[in-house]
């Protein structure tokens, strides 16, 4: 519901027709053909048995592999583009074109379908390698589970997950850094300013110091809120999907004798990073969830949200500078 919410909202106004929303948008259809395609296939084979023929099972693991390494990858666009937005804002508006845009959001979908096929015609799928079906008397046809030769579990794990989260952790570093220097331009002001009361009369010092208070107030705010954003959005990304390609490297190093219970455990924790991430991306944005009000019309309340959206700023595209609340845009 979350990302349908996503994908409305920014049919419905313009004003949300930027370079962030559209991997956004990318990302909310990622996920939400993650929860129509693959997870209730999936669902019926982590609770009982596979039924649905060897043909669709590769069906099933190219959609899996395409849909979520193409959400990964829509979420180190948004890395991307909130680098360049907040740590090069003179060359956002080249670097971030439409025509650019467009590129990424393609490449996005791209890679994953040519990937996750070559990993079928390769063989570097197998529905049942002999170490977990020693001894087993089922049909091949019953199990669909996805396993790797040695190096194609690294290579899959490499490009699908550890290189995207190595950028985003440099992406967002390198957020973070520009976030405490703004901080330390600020502290600077405020000693400037400190310096300027010693010639000022009573009544103006009072008043600079109120005005240095709020500064300072607002500043540390800012920047705890910067902090919580970039925690939580790295936080629940390894969470979620560092156990599932940890252990698809792990389990073939193994023998292909890791539990199946604790791979499916580790395959639903990285379907979760899904659901999760319209509420990180989008409903923690205090104009989206506005806009979510205002599109359940709810009568006075609705109204008013509507002309205060039209009135207010929110509705006029601008370039991003670099402010903390960019941060968690």
């Amino acid at each position: 519901m979350g990302n349908l919410f996503i994908m409305a909202a920014v049919a419905r106004f313009k004003s949300l027709w930027t370079p962030t929303n559209a991997f956004v948008v990318s990302l909310a259809v990622a996920d939400f053909l993650v929860a129509v395609l693959v997870m209730p296939f999936s669902l019926v084979r982590s609770i009982d048995s596979w039924y649905f023929g060897e043909c669709f099972c590769r069906a099933h693991f190219i959609l899996d592999v395409t849909l979520c390494t193409s959400s990964i990858f829509n979420l180190s666009c948004i890395a991307l583009e909130r680098y360049i937005a907040i740590c090069d804002p003179l060359h956002y508006p080249a670097r971030m074109s439409p025509r650019r845009v467009a590129m990424l959001v393609l490449l996005c979908w791209i890679v994953p379908v040519v990937f996750s096929s070559i990993c079928v015609t390769l063989g570097m799928y197998t529905e049942s390698p002999p170490a977990v079906l020693n001894g087993s008397t089922q049909p091949e046809a019953q199990t669909c589970s996805a396993t790797f030769h040695v190096p194609f579990g690294v290579a899959t794990s490499a490009i699908s997950f550890f290189i995207p989260m190595g950028f985003m952790l440099f992406a967002y570093g390198k957020i973070f850094i520009a976030a405490q220097k703004q901080a330390r331009w600020i502290h600077a002001i405020e000693h400037h300013t400190q310096q300027l009361q010693m010639n000022q009369s009573p009544m103006r010092r009072n008043s600079t110091r109120q005005v240095q208070a709020h500064v300072e107030r607002f500043s540390l705010k800012k920047e705890s809120k910067a902090v919580k954003t970039l925690g939580l959005i790295m936080g629940v990304f390894v969470f979620c999907w560092l156990p599932f390609f940890s252990l698809n490297m792990i389990h073939p190093l193994k023998g292909y004798s890791i539990s199946t219970l604790v791979l499916e455990a580790s395959t639903w924790l990285g379907y979760a990073n899904s659901s999760l991430n319209p509420f990180l991306y989008v409903l923690f944005n205090k104009n989206y969830r506005h806009l979510f009000v205002a599109m359940l019309d709810c009568g006075i309340l609705c109204r008013t949200l509507r002309l205060s959206l039209d009135s207010s700023g929110f509705s006029r595209q601008t370039h991003t500078v670099v402010t903390l609340e960019t941060i968690s845009r």
